[in-house]
């Protein structure tokens, strides 16, 4: 895989990857047994509702608001095994595009009953399924005052605490997509294009909601690509 597929780590567009991004090159470390031996998940770890963001926050069992969707799909390594037992857990902002977190200086209400957070873990054939808000679009100061595409936040931990792996998914059709400075971060146009969910029609008649197609990919030519992932690694 070469180099043009992985974000840049200090890309001027994005004014704040070069405030972030370390100068010097990473040190080697030992690790210690803690870290090579855990965590280990099972799904008696989930509660009821932790992949249903509508819900999992509610107060008075009322629905969150906005546009209920599902995003669901498959993690597989680049042969295209699934990968059964994988950790994920998914955060993102509300329908008005404001996160429920203290650093969010955004004038837009919280929603009492979003959380914007949710966990599964993979089933045998490596699926996961959520349902939630598709979230709002919202502003940021960058170069002058720019718009973050539409987005939902990925974690996915393997067998151990080292194994944690970092992206965002966007909407397919979203007009901000283009002119995102993180997403262009990545110079190759095809590379960008794997972090896009697709619409999926296929559950609509069941859930009666929209649905969107999100495939991770670990490694390979189709890996999806990862904010925490060396190059290689």
């Amino acid at each position: 895989m070469i180099k043009k597929h992985q974000p840049l780590r200090r890309f001027p567009d994005y004014k704040s990857s070069i405030v972030r991004s370390p100068e010097n090159e990473p040190l080697l470390i030992n690790f210690s047994n803690s870290e090579i031996t855990g965590p280990l998940f099972n799904k008696n770890i989930l509660n009821e509702n932790d992949n249903n963001l509508i819900l999992n926050f509610s107060k008075n069992g009322e629905k969150a608001l906005g546009q209920e969707i599902f995003v669901h799909g498959f993690v597989k390594d680049e042969n295209g095994n699934p990968l059964k037992d994988v950790l994920i857990e998914i955060w993102q902002a509300n329908a008005g595009g404001k996160y429920r977190h203290q650093n969010d200086p955004s004038n837009t209400k919280l929603d009492e009953n979003f959380g914007g957070c949710g966990r599964f873990i993979t089933s045998s054939d490596g699926y996961y399924i959520f349902k939630t808000i598709e979230p709002g679009a919202y502003p940021y100061p960058n170069r002058g005052i720019e718009w973050r595409p539409k987005h939902i936040h990925f974690s996915l931990f393997g067998s151990m605490f080292l194994q944690r792996l970092i992206t965002q998914m966007y909407f397919e059709g979203d007009p901000l997509i283009k002119s995102c400075p993180m997403v262009n971060s990545i110079p190759d146009i095809n590379a960008r294009k794997l972090l896009v969910g697709k619409l999926d029609l296929s559950k609509t008649d069941k859930e009666k909601i929209l649905g969107y197609r999100f495939d991770i990919i670990l490694r390979g030519k189709q890996q999806t690509y990862f904010e925490n992932k060396i190059e290689g690694s």
